[in-house]
């Protein structure tokens, strides 16, 4: 003989515009002032030893920060680097030497975090890369639709991003064709 119990199973009601407090979220009132529609990347202007620097790429999807080396001179802390010759590989599966790492105070929206870098020779868009370990140590969310990223201070949630500067680091030179004079 088996005895049957009938179980029952209540649950809260959640719908999209249901936010639990102290939660960071997005919403479409953050696209106002984007340029819809878009595919840019996130990019961020931040403070690193008392310099703006601009053209600072958000990528979540890898784990370390990295700089160029010009900018690292630039800011006069080419002294600072500790030397360490590492290959990674890249999105692409390319290999990159770095030339070693440094560890850096960024200010961010008034919020300043000692952040290691790898230092890299060569030549991107970006002056900078922070990934991960950065997002994570800033408690930041971030969404590139709503070109964004906000994270919590003591003052409340700041919210930050920089479209325009997107657009600059990655549109396209206009190519004017010149008809070929002959002599």
């Amino acid at each position: 003989m088996l005895k049957c119990t009938k179980v029952s199973i209540t649950r809260e009601k959640h719908t999209r515009d249901y936010v639990p407090e102290g939660a960071i979220s997005f919403s479409d009132k953050d696209t106002e002032g984007i340029i819809q529609p878009h595919n840019d990347a996130l990019v961020i202007s931040v403070l690193i030893n008392k310099s703006r620097v601009k053209h600072v790429l958000i990528d979540s999807g890898s784990s370390v920060n990295s700089i160029l080396s010009r900018i690292v001179e630039q800011l006069g802390l080419q002294d600072q680097i500790v030397l360490a010759m590492r290959v990674l590989n890249r999105f692409n599966m390319a290999c990159e030497t770095r030339k070693g790492e440094i560890t850096l105070l960024v200010n961010t929206a008034e919020t300043t975090q000692e952040i290691k870098f790898y230092v890299f020779e060569g030549d991107m868009r970006y002056n900078a890369l922070f990934r991960r370990p950065w997002v994570h140590s800033m408690r930041a969310v971030l969404s590139t639709l709503h070109q964004a990223l906000k994270f919590p201070t003591p003052g409340g949630v700041i919210v930050y991003g920089e479209q325009l500067a997107a657009k600059e680091m990655f549109a396209l030179d206009e190519v004017i064709l010149v008809p070929a004079v002959s002599i």
